[in-house]
């Protein structure tokens, strides 16, 4: 006997089948693994630095004037020996020719006390010579050499003076804005009109641990000490500065708060563009800016990698999934060390040759069996360890 079921039931039954049959576990997950392997590393350790200009000049008046001129842009670049300032220069020549005039009479002095000593000396052996004469006549002489040298350095000092009306650049480098304008009476006690910080090449100074700077000096003694450690900078926007430096100076003395060392290394600055005449010269760094400083060591070593995309985190620390010689999945807790964007070097809790899960780590979990097969490569990226 055969039980019919109505139409709309039989399809209701049908439709939880399907259901069912959709909801059954379909295997293990597959998932994409690569093996801990040895690594060619360049040791990288990240610091953060400040940009400093290596001259810096304050242009502040010699003497009390009218400032009459300004003769560059704000913000563009000067040269040694560039006329920047004009002082009033009347004044000042007056004071010069005004001590010329007096470097002539006391010469004119000196020329008449030589004739006299001449004659004095001349009728010392005579009747009418006196000792007496001759000895006033040598004390006026000097006397009026002395007033010659006198009025001299005067003149040199008016000339000095002369030539402190104008105001030249003493470096190569930018010029900030003016502070005072045209027009003023400027004097020493005016302040500084405007400063020139040179650009090309520049400092970045940054503190390091003590013992990471003993570490550095330890590992490269025998390869040229810290002149063959490599410094690169990250810029504010993230992204790698172009040129390398060099360690030039290291503090003599340890900042007793923070256990640390300054050290200082010299980088080029070169311009970004070319520029026209009286133009703004765009360059990469700029004089107290913080940058993000690698220092790089100048030879890879070997360590064991994974990838980067393999290793997760939590509360306790990175971790990484195995997978077993049974497919069966492990979670790992591992302990990285110098590591690279793409690269994730292992300190401990991995052996090399164990197989690591990078492909499909959503759908793992420890105790679970897995198909494993070849990760897909990974993107090209850089190759440096960072701390």
């Amino acid at each position: 006997m055969s039980l019919r079921l109505p139409s709309g039931l039989a399809a209701l039954v049908l439709l939880f089948s399907v259901a069912a049959r959709a909801q059954a576990p379909g295997g293990p997950p597959a998932v994409g693994v690569v093996r801990a392997a040895q690594t060619a590393i360049t040791e990288t350790s990240e610091y953060v630095g400040r940009v400093q200009a290596i001259d810096r000049v304050s242009l502040v008046p010699r003497v009390t004037a009218f400032l009459e001129q300004r003769l560059f842009t704000e913000g563009t670049e000067v040269t040694p020996g560039q006329l920047l300032y004009t002082l009033e220069r009347g004044p000042f020549e007056s004071a010069e020719q005004q001590q010329e005039a007096a470097v002539a009479e006391a010469s004119a002095k000196l020329a008449n006390t030589n004739i006299q000593l001449a004659r004095a000396q001349q009728l010392l052996h005579t009747p009418a010579g006196q000792r007496s004469n001759v000895d006033d006549a040598i004390a006026n002489q000097r006397a009026a050499a002395a007033q010659v040298m006198a009025a001299k350095a005067q003149l040199r000092l008016a000339q000095i003076n002369l030539g402190y009306t104008e105001i030249k650049a003493p470096i190569a480098g930018k010029i900030s804005r003016n502070t005072i304008s045209v027009g003023n009476v400027v004097s020493p006690g005016s302040g500084a009109l405007a400063t020139i910080v040179s650009q090309d090449p520049m400092y970045v100074l940054f503190p390091i641990a003590v013992r990471d700077e003993v570490d550095l000096e330890k590992r490269y003694a025998d390869k040229g000490g810290m002149n063959a450690v490599v410094v690169k900078l990250r810029l504010p926007d993230g992204t790698l500065y172009k040129q390398d430096g060099k360690i030039d100076y290291i503090e003599p003395s340890v900042q007793q708060n923070t256990d640390t060392i300054v050290l200082r290394a010299r980088i080029a600055n070169p311009p970004l563009h070319a520029a026209g005449p009286g133009q703004p010269v765009e360059r990469p760094l700029t004089d107290g800016e913080f940058v993000t400083v690698l220092v790089e060591g100048i030879q890879p070593v070997m360590a064991l990698g994974v990838p980067r995309a393999a290793v997760l985190s939590d509360q306790q620390g990175n971790y990484v999934f195995v997978v077993n010689a049974q497919d069966l999945v492990e979670q790992r807790r591992i302990q990285l060390g110098q590591s690279t964007p793409a690269t994730a070097v292992v300190v401990s809790g991995l052996k090399q040759g164990e197989m690591v899960v990078v492909d499909g780590i959503q759908r793992v979990r420890p105790g679970i069996k897995v198909v494993p097969g070849p990760a897909s490569p990974p993107a090209s990226g850089p190759s440096t360890a960072e701390k």
